[in-house]
C-alpha cells in the first residue's frame, strides 16, 4: 500500500526565491507527523506543493501512490486539506461549502461521519448561514470538516487549532487520532503547538531554512515525554544548526 504523501528532492517557492531546498518526507498510513518549524521556515510553502497549490521547481510528490505533477486529478481526490478561514467563500453557507467539496470529489452526498463530527462540534445550527456571519473559529471547524470528506488518504492541516475553544480542539485531536490509529489516513500538522507535536503526533519533523533539519521518530519522542521535553530538544537542535 503506498505511502499518503511521499516527497522527494523538493525545491521551490515564490517567484524567483526558493523556500524549499530539498526536502525528503514521507507520511504513512496510520501515522500523524507534526511539522515545526519557524517562520519563514517554509511550513506553509511545502504544505501549498503538497495538496497542489504550489508548482515546485524540481522533485517529486506522491499522494497515496498518485503523482501530483503527473496524475494531479486522483491524487488530490486522495488527500484532504484544511482550507485556511480566510479563503474558505463568504457568500456561501457551511453546507454549501461541503456539497461543493463533495461533488468535486464525486461522492454522492456528504458523508453522514463528517455531518455527526459538525454536529458534535457544535456546528450544526451554523450549516445554512453564510461564511462571512461566522466567527474564527467556527471556519476553523469547517474547513477541518472539508479535508475529511471523501476518506481522504492523506489530511493536511495548517495551524487548524488556532483559535478553537479547548474543548472542540480535543475533539478534533481525538478525531483524527481514531483515524490514524484506524489505519484510515495520514496526518501532516503544521503548527507552533509543541504539546500537539509532542503528545498527538507519530512522529515531528523540524524544517529548518527550508530543509527538515531532523525528524523525531517515535522512540525519540517517548522518551522526550518522559525527559526534558520537545521545546528543549528543538531548541538544541536549532542552536546548533545556527552554530
Amino acid at each position: 500500500m503506498s505511502a499518503p504523501l511521499h516527497v522527494a528532492g523538493l525545491r521551490g517557492g515564490h517567484a524567483e526565491r526558493d523556500v524549499l531546498r530539498g526536502v525528503d518526507l514521507v507520511v504513512g498510513r496510520g501515522e500523524w507527523v507534526a511539522l515545526l518549524g519557524a517562520n519563514g521556515s517554509g511550513k506553509s510553502t511545502l504544505l501549498d506543493a503538497c495538496v497542489g497549490r504550489l508548482r515546485p521547481r524540481a522533485g517529486t510528490i506522491h499522494v497515496a501512490g498518485h503523482a501530483l505533477a503527473g496524475d494531479g486529478v486522483a491524487a488530490k481526490r486522495s488527500l484532504g486539506y484544511a482550507i485556511a478561514a480566510e479563503r474558505l467563500p463568504p457568500l456561501l453557507s457551511a453546507r454549501e461549502c461541503l456539497a461543493v467539496q463533495a461533488a468535486a470529489k464525486q461522492l454522492a452526498a456528504i458523508d453522514a461521519e463528517v455531518l455527526q463530527l459538525a454536529e458534535a462540534l457544535g456546528l450544526t445550527p451554523w450549516l445554512d448561514e453564510a461564511v462571512a456571519t461566522m466567527s474564527y473559529g467556527t471556519r476553523q471547524k469547517l474547513g477541518v470538516l472539508l479535508a475529511l470528506l471523501g476518506e481522504p488518504a492523506l489530511v493536511v492541516l495548517d495551524e487548524t487549532f488556532n483559535g478553537l475553544d479547548p474543548a472542540s480542539g480535543l475533539l478534533l485531536k481525538r478525531h483524527l487520532r481514531e483515524r490514524v490509529d484506524a489505519g484510515r489516513a495520514g496526518v501532516l500538522l503544521a503548527t507552533h503547538a509543541l504539546d500537539i507535536a509532542e503528545h498527538w503526533a507519530d512522529r515531528v519533523a523540524l524544517l529548518h531554512e527550508g530543509c527538515v533539519l531532523h525528524c523525531w521518530e517515535r522512540g525519540e519522542l517517548a522518551a522526550l515525554r518522559k525527559g526534558g521535553g520537545l521545546e528543549v530538544a528543538l531548541a538544541q537542535r536549532l542552536a546548533a544548526a545556527r552554530a
